[in-house]
């Protein structure tokens, strides 16, 4: 079957109706998401534990916090400032 007749009974099933032009962009971009899985697929696992869900990792270095000063930064990036706070426009 080709891949816009399989886009077209894929859109089909699932109530929708796009275009040739959609169809086709929509086939492209199917087969490129298939290929990056294949090149995933290639990696060598070997070893590596598989991660069931992100709030389970363990992290590897410690969390420490670290002191900056960004508060000059943060303020060299607004419109006006009186070299403590923002300065904005009053809305009342």
């Amino acid at each position: 079957m080709p891949a816009n007749d399989s886009m077209a009974r894929l859109a089909r099933l699932a109530r929708l109706a796009p275009s040739e032009e959609e169809l086709a962009r929509f086939s492209t971009q199917c087969d490129d998401i298939i290929n990056y899985m294949n090149i995933l697929s290639e990696v060598n696992t070997t070893g590596a534990e598989p991660v069931y869900s992100p709030l389970h990792q363990v992290i590897s270095r410690p969390d420490e916090a670290e002191a900056k000063d960004l508060h000059g930064a943060v303020l060299g990036n607004a419109p006006e400032s009186d070299g403590t706070f923002f300065i904005v426009p009053r809305i009342v």
